[in-house]
């Protein structure tokens, strides 16, 4: 299950950002949560899902314990249209994910709405709702025999952009969110955009972060109501 979710995660079309990235879509209004990890505990905002995260020195940290899934720590927001800032460094692991969820929504996957999924060599902005986490998508697609089926319903669902990101070092990530668009941002230049309906879900119920592997860290997470 762990290897065929992962599967999903990477599954994607391409697109070159220079050639479609409109500008910012989205300018900062009011600030809805914040964080600077600035403690020694994880604190009360964030709720562990699936563990493992601790903050150590100042930063949080995502390890994965379990073999079925990745490490869950999420923020209960209720939001729409955002803007969301966000240090990290990969430090050992091999993907994580931005994932904006709505429990109640029950057309897709776990509720999952749309994601941004960082690896080493990649940036993924996916419409989940509409496109791999869809339920009859998701299901579709866990038999080999109608993948191909399936992959023609997720056009234009999900954009990858082909970058280097390396373990070590410390980036910071931009996530516009405006109607049923969004744009990425890294270290201060856009990186990718989609177009796709379920980004416009009217309620975006949470944000949580989702790591594969051992190390990711995170700082400085702040979250903005999209004017």
């Amino acid at each position: 299950m762990k290897r065929f979710l992962f599967a999903l995660l990477l599954a994607s079309t391409s697109l070159s950002p220079a050639a479609d990235d409109p500008g910012s879509i989205a300018e900062k209004g009011e600030l809805l949560f914040s964080d600077d990890f600035d403690r020694s505990e994880l604190g009360s905002d964030w709720k562990t899902v699936i563990p493992a995260f601790t903050v150590i020195d100042g930063v949080l940290v995502g390890n994965q314990a379990r073999e079925d899934h990745g490490a869950v720590g999420r923020v209960y927001l209720p939001m729409k249209d955002v803007v969301v800032d966000f240090k990290f460094k990969l430090a050992g692991s091999r993907t994580f994910n931005v994932v904006f969820d709505d429990k109640n929504f029950k057309g897709s996957h776990a509720g999952h709405i749309c994601r941004v999924a960082i690896a080493p060599a990649q940036i993924r902005l996916g419409d989940d709702k509409e496109g791999i986490m869809r339920n009859d998508i998701f299901e579709m697609r866990r038999d080999p025999a109608r993948k191909v089926e399936a992959d023609k319903l997720i056009e234009g669902r999900t954009a990858i952009v082909k970058t280097k990101i390396e373990s070590d070092r410390w980036y910071a990530m931009t996530i516009e969110l405006a109607g049923d668009r969004m744009r990425v941002s890294l270290d201060g230049k856009a990186i990718g955009y989609l177009r796709s309906p379920g980004l416009a879900h009217p309620t975006k119920e949470s944000l949580h972060f989702t790591v594969s592997g051992e190390g990711a860290h995170f700082d400085d997470l702040r979250i903005w109501k999209a004017r």
